[in-house]
């Protein structure tokens, strides 16, 4: 018959000593996967409908012109009326070819001349406003223009 011991065994303690490890390398990964969005927006977006899109390729030379009636939050100060937003500011068609030259001199001078402008516009945006904004871009010499829209799922009449 074999000797045993008197008394129960106890199970080991987990060993802790790796958790601090494991969460570090947990927010590294979370810190590094992320994006950051870059500016808030404060307009009003109901995009239009489109059949033939394309996708952006290179999203880093790309810069936004959001245009629709401010949100809920600020339409006490600024009204219903359609605005212009350039990064996290309400602005004027006259701010555009700062905000052009601003953008350009954050990239390489290499890619400056690739810089795309989009245009995020509310559907019931009247054209006079998205006019003015085209002038001034021309004024700014920022030619490559997008404009974003959603793909259509019914088929056309």
């Amino acid at each position: 018959m074999p000797i045993r011991k008197k008394g129960t065994k106890a199970t080991p303690a987990i060993s802790t000593a790796s958790l601090p490890d494991i969460v570090f390398m947990l927010l590294f990964f979370f810190m590094v996967s992320t994006t950051m969005r870059d500016s808030e927006i404060m307009v009003q977006i109901r995009p239009v409908k489109a059949t033939e899109l394309t996708k952006l390729e290179k999203k880093s030379l790309v810069s936004y012109i959001y245009i629709g009636p401010p949100n809920q939050q600020y339409r006490e100060k600024f009204g219903t009326a359609p605005r212009i937003q350039l990064n996290d500011a309400f602005s004027t068609d006259k701010d555009i070819r700062l905000f052009v030259e601003n953008e350009r001199a954050k990239l390489d001078e290499k890619l400056a001349s690739q810089m795309t402008v989009s245009l995020k516009v509310d559907k019931d945006v009247k054209m006079g406003i998205i006019t003015d904004v085209k002038q001034e871009l021309r004024k700014a010499n920022a030619l490559k223009l997008n404009y974003s829209a959603v793909p259509r799922t019914e088929a056309l009449k």
